[in-house]
């Protein structure tokens, strides 16, 4: 029987990247976020590619919704192996005493609490079954504040926190936990930060070749395939030219 994979998120960047990359390593792959014409594409991709994938569309933001998603999973799709919690975005560069209360909202709903709600509906199946492994999407933002990162950063920080208290309470079981924590990714991130502003995204990426969502996809599959007694506990990716999440060297 095929391992089973759910990726949060899979509309676009590390989250589709993911999803590809796990489909190709063999798994069935559940996919979530809040497009359903984009998760349609990403499964008619899976289906092209010869991968089995299901479809399901909602916003972790939703507790009730996730929830009553994943209480619809057909019984043969139910014994998830491997959770990739990657919904997240950030909003705005501005310094914390001029933020707006929405993008903050919207980024503690998503960034934390809708890590915390998938990772409650879907994690004690595998305490049950005494296998899995969740995989957890952080960002080097969680090492350090950066100049008008504040609430995202801070954020970030909390799914390092939560990822090391889960690993903490299953320690006992054989699921692992994983906390990854990439740099500078080429994906919409950057647009959704400057609400659709194309010019200024694409301003961040200049002069340094960035990662790609492939790039954290392969480790993400790394940390899922690596021998049942070694736990990938953190990993920090960043592009070769990026000292920190604040220093980038651009050329």
């Amino acid at each position: 029987m095929k391992k089973i994979v759910m990726v949060t998120g899979a509309t676009s960047g590390i989250g589709r990247a993911c999803a590809l990359k796990f489909g190709k390593a063999g798994y069935r792959v559940i996919i979530t976020g809040r497009r359903a014409d984009a998760l349609a594409d990403l499964s008619a991709e899976l289906a092209d590619a010869g991968v089995e994938s299901l479809v399901l569309v909602f916003d972790v933001r939703d507790r009730k919704l996730a929830e009553m998603s994943v209480r619809s999973l057909p019984q043969d799709w139910r014994e998830i192996d491997v959770l990739v919690n990657n919904a997240g975005l950030a909003l705005g560069l501005e310094p914390e005493y001029e933020g707006d209360f929405e993008d903050w909202d919207t980024m503690v709903d998503t960034n934390i609490k809708g890590l915390l709600t998938m990772t409650r509906l879907i994690v004690p199946g595998m305490v049950k079954r005494n296998r899995g492994q969740v995989i957890n999407i952080g960002s080097v933002a969680g090492d350090a504040a950066y100049a008008g990162g504040n609430v995202y950063c801070a954020t970030k920080a909390a799914v390092k926190t939560i990822t090391d208290g889960l690993r903490i309470d299953v320690a006992d079981t054989a699921i692992r936990v994983t906390n990854i924590k990439p740099g500078l990714v080429e994906t919409n991130f950057s647009r959704t930060r400057f609400h659709g502003d194309i010019e200024r995204a694409d301003n961040v990426y200049k002069g340094i070749k960035p990662l790609t969502g492939d790039d954290i996809a392969d480790v993400a599959v790394y940390a899922a395939e690596a021998p049942a007694h070694v736990q990938i506990a953190e990993v920090l990716v960043l592009a070769t030219h990026q000292g920190s999440g604040s220093v980038i060297v651009r050329k």
